[in-house]
């Protein structure tokens, strides 16, 4: 399945669509994470009933943090569920770049982004609470866990998407929020591989005291390591190394492995891993994928890591996801064709989110760097004000409401 409508579908799904403004329509969700639960709140709001599968035996998150910039924030605000997300989490902590031995090499501060005070560009907190508050804003009797989606098959009239113990369901509308290795994806433009990004992320949440942390990321020489203050007294701290993709841990273990990796690096760095237990470590090689032309065919899109994979480095994975929802709302609720709507949708998406990849991982490549003398330069564009003013630019454009 591929390409575009031709001209007599068009004019069938016209057909099948009149009269039917006044009718109630069902869209089909693939995908429980936070894109897509951040679409079942918005569709419905558009006026859709929802169904979302996801093919986990359970709903859940992992143990990490996750940075909610203003883009994000002004979305969720769309979604009725900011203020609670805001009461679950730290706002507007201060943060820096430093060297392994500690030196400040550049402080983002709150008036490069034209604010007196950092509140109300970025909340942090746990994945899994804000994925709790978004199924409980979706209603929790509109999932079904347990459920993988094998393939999607469309005609004039509607959108099916069929499951591994044989059950199909049919709708007006399906979304594809099923992550880095989407189904639904692979159903409408084919198989395709993620690309691999040149490193690992080890990430953990753990109690620590908070007026002992140094907030912010510490790189080195294809390492890095990033560290900031939650609720209840827990830090959420990650940390990367360049290294062929699929390296399993070393053989010392993870928790000890890492205590050699940063060993020497300023503190609080050691003693976060020390306090740490080795269950709660996670890790991922990091991956993400070209940009897509389209992201629809007929009734069925893409949305978040389905549509736009990229690599944790601007803090803009959920962001985009949760933009996505709510743009793609608005768009069905201004266009009552949902094939229509959807080109809409990604008129509007494909270039930001596009840009948003390309530039993540072009700082994921520049925070890796271990040639000493590109580090060192590197260290000097960190401390220039012609660079921190840059800095400030290209994240003040990601991080301006779209909503």
């Amino acid at each position: 399945m591929s390409g575009r409508p031709g001209w007599a579908w068009c004019v069938l799904e016209w057909v099948a669509n009149t009269g039917r403004e006044m009718t109630t329509r069902n869209a089909i969700i693939i995908g429980g994470g936070i894109g897509g639960l951040a679409t079942a709140i918005a569709v419905r709001q558009a006026g859709f009933e929802v169904e979302v599968f996801e093919q986990a035996p359970a709903l859940k998150e992992v143990g990490s943090g996750l940075s909610l910039w203003r883009n994000a924030l002004a979305a969720l605000d769309r979604l009725g569920v900011c203020g609670v997300a805001r009461s679950m989490g730290v706002a507007g902590q201060s943060g820096g770049f430093r060297s392994p031995d500690g030196r400040l090499l550049l402080q983002m501060k709150a008036e490069a982004f034209g604010e007196t005070s950092a509140e109300g560009i970025i909340l942090l907190l746990h994945r899994a609470e804000l994925l709790e508050l978004l199924l409980d804003a979706a209603g929790r009797e509109t999932v079904t866990v347990g459920a993988r989606c094998v393939g999607i098959d469309q005609d004039a009239t509607g959108v099916s998407a069929r499951f591994d113990n044989g059950r199909e369901v049919r709708g007006d509308l399906l979304v594809g929020a099923d992550g880095l290795r989407s189904v639904v994806r692979e159903s409408l433009f084919g198989p395709s591989q993620p690309q691999y990004a040149g490193y690992t992320t080890w990430r953990a949440i753990t109690s620590f005291p908070l007026d002992q942390l140094m907030p912010g990321e510490t790189w080195g020489r294809g390492q890095r390591f990033g560290q900031w203050g939650m609720t209840q007294g827990r830090v959420y701290w990650y940390a990367t190394q360049s290294v062929p993709e699929g390296q399993g841990d070393p053989a010392q273990g993870r928790k000890r492995g890492l205590l050699d990796l940063f060993r020497g690096w300023h503190r609080p760095i050691e003693a976060l891993i020390e306090a740490t237990d080795e269950s709660a470590i996670l890790r991922n090689d990091v991956y993400d994928r070209p940009a897509l032309a389209q992201w629809s065919i007929g009734r069925a899109t893409l949305l978040g890591d389905a549509a736009h994979p990229m690599t944790p480095d601007m803090g803009q994975g959920a962001c985009q996801a949760i933009e996505d929802a709510v743009i793609l709302a608005d768009c069905l609720r201004a266009n009552p064709s949902v094939p229509q709507a959807l080109r809409d949708y990604e008129a509007v998406r494909i270039p930001r989110t596009s840009r948003v990849v390309r530039e993540s991982r072009q700082a994921g490549r520049i925070a890796q760097w271990s040639n000493p003398l590109a580090c060192r330069f590197r260290e000097a564009l960190l401390r220039s004000r012609y660079v921190a003013r840059a800095q400030a630019k290209q994240l003040n454009w990601m991080i301006t409401p779209r909503v």
